[in-house]
């Protein structure tokens, strides 16, 4: 990876999206990337848009503002793909991931002026399958690294599970779950 690596997320309040960031940020940093991850607040609240960013790299980064060229996007909720232009600014060749039941040609036909490559997760049904309940991050964190490249399937598999045990040491059903919402979503992405 020689240039920066630049992820939008655009979630709403609750779903996960900055913690997806930062999990991705602390993870990459564990691999001894340069990395930056960071929400952008407003007023937000449960159920609110929200926009969360990641900057990876091998080298130094120098850059501290928000992602307006982003290499990759990902919508947690679909239904933003109504309000939000998430293909705004995204560079040549990005591509942007939505948490849909849908195919990736049907998600191309709501997103405005991108004709770039998009894919798809169904992460409600790897959240319901793994954990019991809908937490769409940690699948969609799965995906987002299988479609950008920063990192190895191993790599982040095995740091991922190292980052649960820390956490949750005292919980290892928690931990299980995850690491199998964070496997199947590598098979089941889209694109």
């Amino acid at each position: 990876m020689k240039e920066v690596v630049e992820i939008r997320w655009h979630g709403r309040g609750g779903q996960g999206a900055k913690t997806a960031a930062l999990l991705l940020a602390d993870v990459a940093f564990k691999t001894g990337k340069y990395v930056q991850g960071f929400p952008e607040y407003g007023p937000e609240r449960m159920g609110a848009p929200i926009t969360a960013y990641n900057r990876i790299s091998n080298e130094e980064i120098r850059v501290h503002s928000n992602i307006y060229h982003p290499n990759f996007v990902v919508v947690v909720d679909e239904g933003l793909l109504e309000s939000v232009d998430v293909a705004k600014g995204i560079k040549p060749g990005g591509a942007i991931i939505v948490n849909s039941t849908r195919t990736p040609e049907e998600v191309r036909n709501e997103i405005r002026d991108f004709d770039g490559r998009v894919y798809t997760i169904d992460a409600k049904k790897v959240s319901v399958a793994c954990l019991g309940k809908y937490f769409p991050n940690t699948p969609m964190l799965a995906a987002t690294v299988k479609v950008s490249g920063v990192m190895e399937k191993d790599t982040f598999l095995n740091e991922m599970e190292a980052s649960f045990n820390h956490k949750f040491a005292s919980k290892p059903e928690v931990i299980e779950g995850n690491m199998n919402a964070l496997k199947m979503s590598f098979e089941e992405v889209q694109g």
